[in-house]
């Protein structure tokens, strides 16, 4: 069946743009002269036997030079607005001050060193350090010689058991695709060829005889962010061979395996495989590589639950799985019997969503209780020995090591607590503290506080709001309302310095935890899935409606915003229920519904969308709420700034491009609609500080400047006392 037909792509003109950037930005609200995109009306396509227009088709062609010239022209016409705003110099200078602390990792070791990250403020990537005992420590890998504008980040890095090597990963411009560099950590030279295109990978040694690392084809020469990348494969690298070399372990043509991955247990017996169609579900593979030519046996054979190997204890295996079990729990098995049918429970599930560590011969189990953590010491007999005592309620994570340590060190943090570094003794079960925030931020002055509101359905939805000791709930509060509501992601309370622009300045953070996520599971996952999608937009505007009607904020002080998933969120929200929000911020979004399957990894998220191939009803719903396809002529739609960036290749800037081009077609009234591209930048990761911190600047701007303030609600200078 030829369910899909695309009609014809017609050569396009050179761009005509025009903008007017010497205006002040009072006059600019009624009179932004949008750059001009040409409409290709010839393009559309047909998905059972309903045609679909894609006008703006050709921006899907990142590298051509008509895009390009759209792209500069964009950019010339939103930085004119952003620059044109008062105290936006005076939120970069105060979030440069803000950012301006020594910032530390924990030290992890290996062989006779102990490693250890450090940002002096404002470097604008963190350097790795080594240390000897009590010597001092001495620069390992500084990522800001990577390259001249610091857009080049180390993105992984793995040793080898006795600490004599280590392969880390690099990613040039906020790519997804890495190379990787072998070192020896004692003279810190390179050993070999550095090993390119690897991507969505981690990296495993066996022994030093090499590592295991996974990656794809790259696509043909042409636009690099157009390339599907349908196989993934896992490889072992022979050190001293060239990469051409590499043998194929797992995956290849075949089954579209689009994740696959594959990790040596910490006692050097066992390759183990996990390998997955979606961002949901794996199938489980385990090797005994004690042995030359061993089998690799099949542990699981569908996609239809989540495991993975914790630890093996000899034969004695332990999976995490959540088979049976959607809020997760741990097994044990024998090597010689591995099928689930012999899989006895560990630590059994519980009303609360598990994830669990190993370390100094102990089993760690976190707990999502409402979206925040509390953290479990077990026995190797699976016997609760006593609680982790935490310094409140928030997110606490690194319980996690090797299996001889006598320590480790975990961090905690909230929405009003710095993230802050503990050590903890495995043995005594005592926390001291390791490393203090150096923010310049007094948790005593803020409160958060969970909040529990009821959906369109009637489902209840927690929601953490977070705002300074005593202020008046009177609807005039600048509120930021945040969500993501996908792909099982669980958002705990996080500590954000760029937060705290909007926090001492009389605002509202405030952060609901939407169905879809993995608060509380996988039926939680799946009930803003797919054909159960809307549930996630209606839980986000209903969390607008609840601060609203509680007199946190009013419409015209309220903005949402959402990254990657969350700029779905965003777009669809803002769509729907236009007139609930002053600003709306979709960044990185994903907003084309009917095509993000054709881009990089995009066929890998059919898991929580559908695609508009699979059924007409799936196409007709994903036509209903897709953003690129909803926009109405004539609308006033809340000021937008889309974000994206020109090297994103995971979700392709085509999607923001397209959205933006649209949306101002199809917008009426005084407020902007912009987008701010940021160039040589990826999806995130790896984002330079001084990037970062210009990008929340314009954001706090932005979203201040079109709540009606001429200046700052709080003058910052006082604020800092």
């Amino acid at each position: 069946m030829n369910f899909k037909k695309s009609i014809s792509l017609a050569a396009l003109p050179a761009l005509m743009v025009a903008c007017n950037a010497s205006v002040d930005v009072e006059s600019k609200a009624t009179m932004i002269d949008y750059p001009k995109t040409e409409r290709d009306t010839t393009v559309v396509d047909e998905y059972f036997g309903t045609q679909v227009a894609d006008p703006y088709r050709w921006l899907e062609d990142d590298l051509s030079a008509e895009t390009e010239e759209w792209v500069t022209a964009q950019n010339k016409t939103t930085f004119g607005y952003l620059e044109s705003i008062p105290y936006r110099d005076a939120i970069n200078k105060r979030l440069t001050e803000l950012w301006n602390y020594e910032k530390y990792s924990a030290p992890i070791e290996h062989g006779d060193y102990s490693y250890f990250s450090k940002n002096d403020g404002l470097q604008n990537q963190s350097v790795m350090f080594q240390q000897k005992g009590e010597e001092e420590p001495t620069v390992f890998l500084d990522p800001n010689t990577f390259s001249e504008d610091g857009t080049t980040s180390l993105a992984g890095i793995r040793f080898t058991k006795d600490g004599k090597l280590a392969a880390y990963q690099i990613s040039e411009g906020g790519s997804d695709w890495r190379k990787v560099i072998i070192i020896d950590t004692e003279t810190k030279e390179q050993v070999e060829d550095t090993l390119m295109d690897v991507k969505f990978s981690g990296i495993s040694w066996k022994g030093r005889e090499g590592f295991y690392y996974s990656s794809y084809d790259k696509p043909d020469e042409g636009s690099q962010l157009s390339g599907l990348t349908q196989y993934h494969k896992l490889f072992f690298h022979k050190l001293g061979t060239p990469q051409s070399t590499d043998e194929l372990i797992f995956g290849g043509e075949g089954t579209k395996r689009r994740y696959i991955g594959g990790y040596v247990t910490e006692d050097q017996s066992y390759l183990v495989i996990s390998a997955a169609t979606s961002t949901s579900g794996n199938e489980l593979y385990i090797q005994d590589i004690r042995k030359d030519h061993s089998p690799i046996i099949t542990v699981v054979g569908n996609f239809d639950n989540e495991h993975g190997v914790l630890h093996t204890i000899g034969s004695t295996i332990f999976i995490k799985t959540n088979l049976n079990a959607p809020n997760g729990k741990v097994v044990t098995t024998d090597f010689s019997k591995l099928e689930t049918d012999n899989w006895v429970d560990f630590i059994p599930e519980t009303e609360n969503v598990l994830s669990a560590g190993t370390a100094g011969g102990k089993f760690f189990a976190t707990y999502m209780v409402d979206a925040t953590n509390k953290v479990f010491q077990i026995s190797q007999e699976g016997e609760m020995e006593h609680e982790i005592e935490l310094p409140g309620i928030g997110t606490a994570g690194g319980f996690g090591g090797r299996w001889d340590d006598e320590s480790l060190y975990y961090s905690f943090a909230s929405y009003v607590y710095p993230s802050t570094t503990f050590k903890y003794n495995i043995k005594s079960g005592e926390s001291v503290l390791y490393k203090k925030s150096g923010v310049q931020f007094n948790p005593e002055n803020f409160e958060s506080k969970q909040v529990f509101y009821t959906s369109k359905d009637g489902t209840k939805v927690p929601m953490i709001v977070t705002h300074k000791k005593g202020i008046i709930l009177d609807g005039s509060n600048p509120t930021m309302l945040y969500g993501y509501g996908g792909f099982n992601v669980s958002l705990t309370p996080r500590f954000s310095t760029a937060n705290i622009v909007l926090l001492e300045n009389g605002g509202i953070y405030a952060v609901a935890n939407l169905r879809g996520g993995g608060e509380y599971g996988e039926e939680w996952h799946d009930a803003g899935t797919k054909m159960n999608k809307q549930n996630v937009f209606d839980d986000f505007i209903a969390a607008a409606e609840y601060l609203i009607e509680n007199k946190y904020t009013a419409s015209d002080k309220l903005a949402i915003a959402g990254g990657s998933n969350g700029g779905l969120l965003v777009g669809a929200t803002m769509l729907q229920r236009p007139e609930l929000m002053k600003v709306a911020f979709p960044a990185v979004g994903v907003l084309d519904m009917l095509r993000y399957n054709k881009f990089t990894a995009g066929a890998g998220w059919a898991y929580d969308y559908g695609t508009a191939e699979e059924s007409k009803e799936m196409f007709n719903y994903l036509l209903g709420y897709s953003p690129v396809h909803n926009l109405t002529a004539g609308t006033h739609y809340p000021a937008t700034m889309v974000t994206t960036g020109d090297h994103d290749d995971r979700v392709v800037p085509a999607h923001s491009f397209k959205f933006a081009a649209a949306l101002q077609n199809a917008h009426e009234g005084i407020n902007p609609v912009l987008i701010r591209i940021e160039t040589n930048a990826g999806h995130g990761a790896g984002k330079p500080t001084d990037k970062i911190i210009q990008e929340r600047a314009d954001v706090w701007s932005f979203m201040f400047w079109n709540m009606g303030y001429k200046a700052l609600p709080v003058d910052n200078e006082a604020s800092k006392s």
